[in-house]
């Protein structure tokens, strides 16, 4: 079964509250050496993310512009009117991003992964169905289904994926793992089953590639 994000996400995570200053969030930050928090409403839902990033543009800009940056961030059609608007903020309500990307604990790791490709993001919220924060996973995490033993790969994909799922003769396979890169070689039954087969293996838990060397029959 394929890992969900409950068995790989950080359970014990650091989060703040809308109103928290930006001296409380730049000091947590440096404690607790993360690069960004969830940020919580009264009720305890995540409703934004503030990060590193959110907290540069008052250092870049402010630093540069001084208080022409709050004039400017308040211009309508500005370019840089949110970066502007973050740099005058004082509280994570005003410097976090939202609406924040989030993932529930039961979708799967690979999804998460996905996820933080596309957004860019180094972790992701893990939130339950009310809102309410349950987590948080990050990059490693998501990385750490690839520490998976190779053996235990192969055996998984002989006797779920071959036999199990296909039911196909695993003695009519040769499946050989080494650092999670996948070699099977044998000879399947038709060609439509040999490629559902390999299709399949892509999919199994701590597998980074797979190289087909099956002899398909002809004709079949």
């Amino acid at each position: 079964m394929s890992a969900r994000v409950r068995d790989v996400m950080t359970t014990r995570v650091v989060a703040v509250r809308k109103s928290a200053t930006f001296k409380d969030i730049v000091a947590l930050l440096t404690e607790y050496r993360v690069s960004a928090f969830p940020v919580l409403d009264d009720q305890g839902e995540v409703v934004g993310v503030v990060s590193e990033a959110d907290l540069l543009s008052k250092e870049a800009l402010v630093a540069a512009l001084g208080r022409q940056a709050i004039r400017l961030g308040r211009i309508a059609g500005s370019p840089y009117r949110g970066d502007l608007a973050k740099a005058a903020a004082v509280t994570a309500a005003d410097l976090m991003t939202e609406p924040p990307i989030v993932v529930t604990p039961d979708e799967p790791v690979t999804s998460a992964a996905r996820l933080m490709y596309h957004a860019r993001v180094k972790r992701l919220p893990v939130v339950e169905e009310g809102g309410q924060l349950a987590g948080i996973v990050s990059r490693a995490d998501v990385l750490s289904v690839y520490s998976r033993p190779d053996e235990e790969i192969r055996q998984e994909i002989t006797k779920n994926v071959i036999l199990n799922e296909f039911s196909a003769d695993p003695d009519r396979f040769a499946v050989t793992v080494s650092g999670g890169v996948v070699t099977l070689e044998g000879h399947p039954e038709t060609t439509a089953s040999g490629r559902d087969i390999v299709a399949e293996t892509w999919h199994v838990e701590g597998v980074v590639s797979v190289r087909d060397r099956l002899t398909y029959p002809e004709g079949k």
